[in-house]
């Protein structure tokens, strides 16, 4: 274990790996007059991940003892330790419960990551799922697709995030490829993929679904269509996330019921969840869900779009429970206007030798961007996006009318390759 030890008289929240995201929980924490504590569960920083700007913390710990972690986190008498990104929500949940601070517990863990166990906990509770196998080979995931008998199929790890590995394949000479990609490769954490998951193909439209919850009393923060490019490689990309108005879409309402039913099955009582669901004709399915914050979460954004952010809804709901189930158990965000998440696409190919300062400019003068992050620096490689990590900017816009905002997304449609110049 490793970190300065500098103490203070306020309250302590534990996050667990804060990276990407995560980034957002020091600041909404300190609104609750609440200090933070990091836990760096690997010796070094993942290096696929946004890191944790640790200068915001308290203390940062380091170490992979788990019993020797639980002890300094018990010592701390923290109000909550929760995961500040995906593959540290095993780790969360399991020193929450050893720390005695509320907790979604450590028994339905590997049903909240892993994808295949969280289907299977779907089904036997009764809630509408997808079909699935798990395959140790690609010879495996190819005879299963056609004992399935319907193409497309997806095939994709059981356990990453940003649409890492995910394929959609229209024949069995793709499940084989695909299938071998994921096994071949280790996932955005690093760790070996050691099975693919092979899944029926969910036709209709995908949404993100967010929410937070106190004791088992959740609020629903965001509900965002997914607006998706399929490639000739198989591989979906995501364009844009458009806020849903729940005033004016009834589908905002059928998501909720849907993924009322999914928290409950899988044990969701406490903290973030970001659930992908797609609507088909048969009714919402799930996709995957996470219990952490929205990897696309810029918390100042969705304070103007939203009139809030998950980051403090979750700091609220863990440090001030009874006032959060007052202002927002069960109930639905209201949106305050329009609003769009554009990662963009690229075929750009090569080494970044500059970044175009003026169309950067240009990007960022547009009334209705509120933030554009340029995602690679010079020297950095550029490929053709293939999922969330390979896209080239993440622009955040919003704006009082649809018009103004449709019409500053086209223009950045058209300046998003001149950011770069390529080698």
């Amino acid at each position: 274990m490793s970190g300065n030890t500098n103490r203070g008289p306020r309250p302590v929240a534990v996050i667990v790996d804060g990276y990407s995201a995560g980034n957002f929980y020091p600041a909404a924490f300190a609104a609750c007059d609440t200090d933070v504590i990091h836990v760096q569960s690997t010796p070094e920083l993942i290096p696929t991940m946004a890191p944790p700007d640790l200068t915001a913390y308290r203390r940062n710990l380091v170490g992979t003892d788990e019993s020797a972690l639980a002890g300094l986190v018990r010592g701390l008498d923290p109000v909550c330790v929760i995961a500040g990104q995906e593959s540290s929500v095993p780790l969360a949940d399991r020193l929450s419960e050893a720390v005695g601070v509320p907790s979604n517990g450590s028994a339905l863990s590997a049903a909240r990551r892993d994808k295949y166990e969280m289907i299977e906990t779907l089904r036997r509770a009764g809630v509408r799922c997808a079909d699935q196998f798990k395959a140790g080979t690609p010879d495996a995931a190819v005879a299963w697709a056609e004992e399935h008998g319907r193409y497309p199929v997806v095939v994709k790890p059981l356990s990453s995030a940003a649409s890492d590995g995910v394929f959609v394949c229209d024949g069995p000479d793709a499940v084989r490829a695909a299938a071998g990609t994921v096994l071949d490769t280790p996932n955005i954490f690093g760790l070996a993929n050691t099975e693919a998951l092979v899944q029926s193909y969910l036709k209709g439209t995908e949404y993100i679904v967010d929410t937070v919850s106190s004791d088992g009393e959740r609020y629903v923060c965001g509900v965002w269509e997914y607006e998706k490019t399929l490639l000739p490689s198989g591989k979906n990309i995501y364009n844009r996330d458009l806020l849903a108005d729940p005033d004016d879409n009834p589908v905002v309402a059928r998501l909720t019921a849907y993924v009322d039913e999914v928290l409950g099955a899988l044990g969701i009582a406490w903290g973030p969840a970001h659930a992908e669901v797609i609507v088909t004709a048969d009714g919402p399915v799930l996709v995957e869900i996470g219990t952490r914050l929205n990897g696309n979460l810029h918390a100042p954004f969705h304070d103007v779009c939203l009139g809030h952010n998950q980051a403090a809804l979750t700091a609220q709901a863990y440090t001030r429970p009874e006032e959060f189930r007052a202002g927002y158990a069960g109930r639905t965000y209201t949106r305050k206007q329009p609003a769009v998440v554009y990662n963009t696409p690229t075929d750009l190919d090569g080494v970044v030798a500059s970044v175009d300062e003026t169309a950067v400019a240009e990007i960022r003068a547009r009334e209705s961007v509120f933030f554009a992050g340029v995602k690679f620096a010079p020297g950095s490689r550029i490929k053709p996006t293939v999922d969330l990590l390979t896209s080239s900017l993440r622009v955040f816009l919003t704006a009082p009318d649809q018009a103004t905002l449709t019409a500053d997304y086209e223009k950045v449609r058209v300046l998003k390759d001149a950011v770069y110049r390529v080698a």
